[in-house]
């Protein structure tokens, strides 16, 4: 009785373990089955890729071998047109053939060449007449020219003193924000030594001024003019007031 258990037990047993390996090689089996059919379907793709690309090729042998034909052919077509173009190519010739007598016509006035060198050897001793006016010309030219060199280059050494009436005791310029050493001493150069002529500056001198100091717009910024005013003027407090980081009367 204990051995018909074991082999019953034994059975079941075996029946169990063939069913789990069946159920994992039937699972193998049926992936291997969707990879070949995943497989199959590719290669039909490929298949019908391949049949399309083939006819895409045979279009293009096609059109190719139309396209040499009709090069073949283009050089024929001229070739046959030329002869309907000669004869319109010599209409042309046929028309320029016509106006030869107007030409010789056209050519007749020719012997009244001998009038015009006349009347231009005629000419000439007008012409030395005109270079001998010009001659004496030209002194009374040279002349009339140098008075205005001379009435032009006055205004110029008149016009630096513009900068303002210069005053008998020269100013302490360096009172003023923006001018040093360097600057009084340029200023100086230029006959500028009083704050009543910095006061009195015009547009011109300004511009003037900056040319010869190399400025652009400075003496605008640091408020020159307006500074000078008020030391022309005498009125310290109202400088103090407005420009305090400015120099003293005693500044060096």
């Amino acid at each position: 009785m204990g051995t018909f258990f074991y082999v019953v037990l034994a059975f079941l047993i075996g029946v169990l373990v063939g069913w789990f390996l069946w159920g994992r090689l039937r699972g193998e089996l049926d992936s291997l089955r969707g990879d070949l059919d995943r497989t199959r379907s590719e290669r039909d793709r490929l298949r019908t890729d391949s049949d399309r690309l083939t006819g895409e090729l045979d279009a293009c042998g096609k059109t190719r071998a139309d396209l040499e034909r009709r090069l073949r052919d283009a050089p024929a077509a001229p070739a046959a047109g030329s002869s309907a173009a000669k004869p319109a190519s010599q209409a042309p010739a046929a028309l320029m053939s016509t106006p030869a007598p107007a030409k010789s016509a056209a050519t007749k006035p020719a012997p009244a060449k001998p009038a015009a060198a006349a009347k231009a050897v005629s000419a000439k001793p007008v012409s030395a007449k005109a270079v001998s006016a010009k001659a004496a010309a030209k002194p009374a030219a040279t002349k009339a020219s140098a008075p205005a060199k001379s009435a032009t280059s006055k205004p110029a050494t008149t016009a630096k003193p513009a900068a303002g009436p210069a005053s008998s005791k020269p100013d302490n310029l360096r009172r003023l924000i923006g001018i040093g050493p360097v600057n009084e001493k340029l200023l100086k150069a230029q006959g500028v030594t009083s704050f009543a002529q910095i006061a009195s500056w015009t547009a011109a001198d300004v511009k003037r001024i900056e040319d010869v100091m190399n400025f652009d717009g400075r003496i605008a910024r640091e408020r020159w003019i307006e500074q000078a005013k008020l030391l022309a003027a005498g009125n310290e407090k109202e400088f103090a007031k407005q420009f305090p980081t400015a120099g003293t009367s005693s500044n060096s």
